[in-house]
This record gives structure tokens, C-alpha cells and sequence, in this order.
């Protein structure tokens, strides 16, 4: 069952799938309000969620033209979306002002509270957080009705199973919980009826699913997720306060997005394409002019964003591993095309010399231990190489010795990408490269060789295989077999390091 739930899921993006999830909700709302299970008429839904619809794509457009940006009309929809579920449907047309505020502010967040083009704030919380503050009007966050639970907790758990963020939300979970039922039992209250309210009642679930999740406003490494989410959990108690200042949900969510700009400053760029490169079969490189260095460490990715009309369900954003390294001026990504190319791959395959792209948070843990003597297997597969093309030019540049064991798959020797820079770093590095291809037959002049990479295979080429650590990029489930077959062959979980992408 889950390999088909992964399967689907991996279709699709995380973009896209926030968008299902929300517009679910709101649909199964609708549904609900037409047999009076919620405290709303069908009209008063589709009046409201209509009107915040339209004055977000209007402002948006407006916005992203007097910035010079592209409307990305995904995250549009997924913030109207998100703002339709909390603040409460209008009774009486003199509340569509207050809507139309709400929605305005929620896009204006996005352009105008932004650095370095990057915005801070959850869009739809700045908004609702905004007018709780200056007109005395707040969210009702009505998405948290019982009838809705089970819609909310089983999207939720798939968004958070295609994103792996399990961590993030668990630690916000645990804290949340921990902070409200704690100080609930000092003050003599039953602890299960609090939980009772807690999960039942409140918009705990809808909050850490659909909103603590948003990519753009959460660090990018592991442990300051976790801290992330722990201090918002903590902060997420109704009793929480500052003297007469009280913590409601959008307050809260805001405050972790100023914590995780503290500790993860991020940014925007728009970059030109210098030029591209056929660098295997059908694998383009896309060398892309920058305005100043950027820092990153070899094996990170950014998300990329290219606006393009008749966008398939992928959208228009991606998140890619940066090819070049950081030794090289400008920066790099190598994507592979094929027959049937996603809308956004065709888009990149027609760029031109001068066009643009956009990219931004930089992210990622593939990279290589800060001590140098620790011993590594790279395995790849396909256009997984890329972010071992930047760590081993990085090591060639650097000239960094390490003892680095590389065993690259591919479907046919044509298919094999930067042979150049491996085949120097085993002169000048003394780095092994083993080449193999799964296609039968095999060229007579191939010298490499000709089968799946294996156990045997790992065990020949590393004997030392318990005193290394596994780096594995390639797709999810090529990923997910090789994690398999060395942990059967007693390599610690702490040894192997994957490759991930949110939302690949």
C-alpha cells in the first residue's frame, strides 16, 4: 500500500499537492454545509471563497508586475486556499471588505516584508495576524470542525510523507503538546480531556500540516527544523503571553518565521543563462551567470523556478542539485531530458543565451563529513551524479585528498555524465571510479562493467565497507534498495547518507 501511495505521490509536487490537500478540504466543507454539519450555507462558502480568490490573483498579478516577478499562480491559489479555511465564511455582504483586506495583505506580504527578493512571513498568517492587530478582526480557523478531522489528519500525513519533514512536525507535535497538557495538569485539570480538546477541537492539526510545513519560511537543516518546530509547539499554548500580548496561531507561526530567518538568512536570485552544454545523452548543462558568489558547500540544491505558459501538474518550480562547484564561477545544474519531459523541462530545454531563471533556498545535508580522513562510497545512478560532480571538482580544485570509492550506474556508456572530471580525479586524487551499465549488450571497446551494482559489487570494490560512509543520489526508489542492501550488510544507519529532495 505505501508503495503505491509513494508512487502517486512522486508524480506529483509538493506544490501541487498542498494545493489538492487545501481545495480537498474546502470541498469536502462545501459538502459538509449542504447537509448543515458546519455553521455555513453553501452560498456563504462559495460567495466568500470566491471573492478571497479573486482579489489574491488580482493583487498578485498586480504585485508581480510592478516587481518584476513571475506570478506563481500555485502559491496563489494555495494561500487563498489556506486563508478560506480559517478566517470564517461572510454572513452578510458588508464583511466582503474585510475578506478582500485579508486577501490583499496576504499577497502584498509576499513582495513588499521581503529581502533580498526573498519573502519572511507565512503569507496567509502575516494577513489574518495583521488584521487581528489594526481592526480587532481575527481568524476563527473553522477547518478545525470535527467533521473535518479525518479529511485534515490523512492529507496532512501525506503532504508531511511527501515533503519528509516528519521530524519538524513531530518535534512541534511534542512540544505543543507537552507545553499545553503540562501546564493544564498543574492546574488540576484531566489530562485526557485536554487532550480530547487539544486534537478534536482546535486547529493544532490543520496548523502543523498545511502551515508549519511552508518551505520557504522553515530552516534548511535537520536539527534547526526540529528547533524550529519545538519553539513553535511551545509557543502554539492559548495561555501563552507576554503581559496583556497573547500567542493565537498566526502569531505564533510568524515568530518561528523570524527565528528561522535568524538562523537561515534567505535569499533570491535571478540569474542569466550563460550557456548549455551537452554534457551525456540527452543531459544538458545549464551554466548560469551570478551577480555576486554565491556560498554553498558541494551537494546542496535550490529550488528553481521558471515561469512558462500550459504548466503541467508539476508546476513551474523544482528543486535541483547545484552540479558546479563552488570553486567555479557562476553556477551549474545538469538535468536529464526525456521523451516525455515535464512542462517545465521542455521550457528549460528552449532556453537561450541572456534568459532568466530564478532560484532560491539553498538548502541540503548530501554533503561531505568536515574530516577530511573519513573514508566514502559515492553511488549514483543516472543524472544522481550531479551533486558528486561538484564535491569531487570541489576536491580537484582544492586539491583535497580523501579517500573516496565512486560506483556510477548508468543505462549505456553514452549515458555517462563528466567522465572528464573523474578520470582526472583518479590521476590526481587517486579517487576509484567504477563504471557500470545495466543495457545488454555492451560495446566491445567498454572496459567497464556490465551489470547492477550489488552487494558483490560493494564488497569488491570497498572491503572496508563497515569503516565507510555511503553517499546515494539517484531516484527515490533506486535510493530506498541500496539503504536495503547496507543495512543487511551491517553498515550503521549513521553511515549512509541519501540524497532528498523535499518534495521530489
Amino acid at each position: 500500500m505505501l508503495k503505491i501511495i509513494d508512487n502517486w505521490l512522486n508524480q506529483i509536487t509538493m506544490y501541487r499537492l498542498i494545493l489538492y490537500y487545501v481545495s480537498g478540504l474546502w470541498f469536502v466543507a462545501l459538502v459538509l454545509s449542504i447537509f448543515k454539519l458546519l455553521p455555513y450555507t453553501p452560498v456563504e462558502f462559495v460567495v466568500s471563497a470566491g471573492f478571497i480568490m479573486g482579489i489574491c490573483l488580482v493583487a498578485n498579478t498586480v504585485f508581480a508586475r510592478v516587481f518584476g516577478a513571475p506570478a506563481n499562480t500555485e502559491s496563489v491559489y494555495a494561500t487563498a486556499l489556506i486563508l478560506i479555511l480559517i478566517v470564517s465564511p461572510t454572513k452578510s455582504t458588508s464583511l466582503l471588505p474585510f475578506l478582500g483586506w485579508v486577501a490583499f495583505w496576504s499577497m502584498a506580504s509576499k513582495y513588499i516584508l521581503a529581502i533580498n527578493k526573498k519573502h519572511i512571513f507565512n503569507p496567509a498568517a502575516f494577513a489574518v495576524a495583521l488584521m487581528a492587530l489594526t481592526i480587532n478582526r481575527s481568524a476563527n480557523w473553522w477547518v478545525s470542525s470535527i467533521y473535518l478531522l479525518p479529511f485534515v489528519l490523512v492529507g496532512g500525513l501525506l503532504m508531511v510523507r511527501k515533503i519528509r519533514r516528519f521530524d519538524m512536525v513531530l518535534s512541534f507535535f511534542g512540544a505543543a503538546l507537552l507545553s499545553i497538557v503540562g501546564l493544564n495538569v498543574l492546574k488540576g485539570n484531566n489530562p485526557l480531556f485536554v487532550l480530547e480538546k487539544i486534537l478534536f477541537y482546535s486547529p493544532i492539526l490543520f496548523f502543523g500540516f498545511a502551515m508549519l510545513t511552508e518551505p520557504m519560511a522553515t530552516p534548511p537543516t535537520r536539527k534547526l527544523r526540529m528547533l524550529y518546530g519545538a519553539l513553535i509547539g511551545f509557543l502554539f499554548n492559548p495561555v501563552a503571553h507576554i503581559g496583556s500580548f497573547y500567542f493565537t496561531p498566526e502569531i505564533v507561526l510568524l515568530t518561528g518565521n523570524i527565528f528561522s530567518y535568524i538562523v537561515s538568512p534567505k535569499e533570491k536570485w535571478v540569474l542569466q543563462l550563460k550557456e548549455k552544454v551537452l554534457s551525456a545523452a540527452s543531459v544538458y548543462d545549464f551554466w548560469f551567470k551570478t551577480d555576486k558568489k554565491l556560498n554553498f558547500k558541494p551537494g546542496q540544491y535550490m529550488e528553481w523556478t521558471l515561469g512558462h505558459e500550459s504548466q503541467d501538474v508539476r508546476g513551474m518550480r523544482r528543486y535541483l542539485t547545484i552540479a558546479s562547484s563552488p570553486t567555479e564561477e557562476g553556477l551549474m545544474i545538469g538535468v536529464k531530458f526525456y521523451p516525455n519531459s515535464s512542462s517545465f523541462k521542455q521550457s528549460m530545454l528552449f532556453l537561450n543565451e541572456g534568459d532568466q531563471i530564478i532560484v532560491s533556498q539553498l538548502a541540503g545535508e548530501f554533503v561531505m563529513p568536515k574530516d577530511t580522513s573519513k573514508k566514502l562510497v559515492f553511488i549514483a545512478g543516472g543524472i544522481g551524479i550531479t551533486p558528486f560532480r561538484s564535491m569531487i571538482k570541489y576536491m580537484l580544485d582544492k586539491n583535497e585528498k580523501r579517500d573516496v570509492i565512486l560506483l556510477y550506474s548508468n543505462r549505456a556508456p553514452s549515458d555517462i555524465a563528466y567522465k572528464d572530471i573523474f578520470d582526472q580525479a583518479e590521476k590526481k586524487l587517486g579517487m576509484k571510479t567504477i563504471y557500470t551499465v545495466t543495457d545488454q549488450p555492451c560495446p566491445k571497446d567498454w572496459t567497464g562493467e556490465n551489470c547492477f551494482i550489488d552487494e558483490m559489487m560493494i564488497k569488491k570494490a570497498a572491503p572496508d565497507y563497515k569503516e565507510r560512509i555511503f553517499y546515494i543520489s539517484g531516484t527515490h526508489a533506486m535510493v530506498v534498495a541500496f539503504v536495503e542492501v547496507l543495512q543487511k550488510m551491517g553498515v550503521p544507519k549513521r553511515n549512509i547518507v541519501q540524497d532528498f529532495f523535499p518534495g521530489f
